[in-house]
């Protein structure tokens, strides 16, 4: 009998040490699981997405080495902050300075009057040239109301947007773009952002792509510094 303790005590000291290894080895697996997750969403975060830029509006030197992309919901009341918030930091610190030009694309989901507004701008763009386009696009997010339940309306209507076009061009420009529009002259335009959307994932406006990665940074001094690294490598 009292030889049989030690046995006893060496079985659970083994049992106990058996039990120790597989606690390590399972917390050894779980971490290589993380850290594998986490450098399959880091590189998928830094992924620069094949992005068509021809014949797109945008603002700035054409040879700048870093293209900024915002797509965006003429209905979307985010994208409207920042049009009037972010924007203007963009074209004052980054655009003046010759590091980036600022592209616009679209992103029209909420409701039919995103299409139609979209549809709009791209054919001002084409019939009347990019200081044109740049000017309606503005005034398209100053008219959004501030209530969001208008989401839910046909807010961008005909009527209004025809009256929205008189304000930045002649009655003959406006006729032009009217009668362009009515045609769909230019509806595979939109169509064309809409397959970017798709190609490069974008799931929500505005999300900004700056040389074809998307940005995920909280404010602006983030996007600045992604702007300045992505300058420097190019």
């Amino acid at each position: 009998m009292t030889m049989a303790k030690p046995n006893i005590k060496v079985k659970k000291t083994r049992s106990n040490q058996s039990s120790k290894i597989m606690f390590w080895v399972l917390a050894l697996i779980f971490v290589c699981f993380l850290a594998l997750i986490f450098v399959v969403k880091n590189s998928g975060s830094t992924e620069a997405s094949a992005i068509n830029y021809t014949d797109q509006p945008f603002i700035g030197d054409e040879s700048a080495p870093v293209s900024i992309v915002e797509f965006g919901d003429y209905k979307c009341p985010y994208c409207k902050d920042f049009n009037k918030s972010f924007k203007p930091l963009i074209e004052k610190e980054l655009v003046e300075t010759g590091q980036a030009k600022f592209y616009f694309m679209n992103y029209s989901f909420i409701n039919v009057d995103s299409t139609r507004a979209a549809k709009y701008a791209e054919t001002v763009y084409h019939e009347l040239g990019n200081n044109a386009y740049w000017k309606f696009h503005n005034l398209l997010y100053d008219k959004q109301p501030d209530d969001p339940s208008y989401e839910q309306i046909d807010f961008y209507t005909d009527s209004l947007l025809k009256e929205t076009l008189k304000e930045i061009a002649t009655d003959e420009e406006a006729a032009k773009v009217t009668d362009a529009v009515q045609k769909g002259s230019y509806d595979d335009e939109w169509d064309k952002d809409m397959s970017q959307v798709k190609e490069a994932g974008i799931e929500s406006t505005p999300t900004i792509l700056v040389n074809g990665k998307k940005f995920e940074g909280q404010d602006f001094n983030d996007l600045k510094e992604m702007v300045e690294k992505e300058a420097k490598e190019n």
